[in-house]
């Protein structure tokens, strides 16, 4: 148990874990992002057989909208994680930037993500 305190990067195989744990996150997100395009592709082909149905037309742009939402929030996510596998690769994975303290490995599986202990996190609430 002390050498998890003193601990100050994961070591090769734990980050190869972590590696794992995010490239499926990766896999499974794009999926979703090819979900949302294809509904909004598909909804941008409605729009005309709806035209003349204001109320469902303002019901169908607001679908669009939240979809769109959704679609940019997964690019977000897809890029965080992409950003995550670098930080793997330099072995910096896991270091928060706030404390410089080690993130602990159950946050990292949660959020596998993030850059901040919730150490940091609660102080910079």
């Amino acid at each position: 148990m002390q050498e998890e305190i003193t601990k100050t990067k994961y070591s090769d195989s734990e980050l190869e874990d972590f590696k794992k744990l995010i490239e499926e996150k990766i896999r499974m997100a794009r999926e979703e992002l090819l979900d949302l395009t294809a509904a909004l592709s598909s909804a941008n082909g409605d729009d005309a057989a709806i035209a003349g149905k204001t109320l469902e037309d303002g019901s169908a742009t607001y679908e669009k909208e939240q979809t769109n939402q959704l679609a940019a929030r997964q690019k977000k996510f897809i890029e965080q994680l992409e950003a995550a596998l670098t930080r793997i690769q330099n072995k910096t994975y896991g270091i928060c930037r706030g404390t410089g303290k080690l993130i602990p490995a159950e946050r990292l599986r949660a959020v596998p993500h993030t850059t901040m202990s919730m150490e940091a996190k609660l102080k910079q609430a």
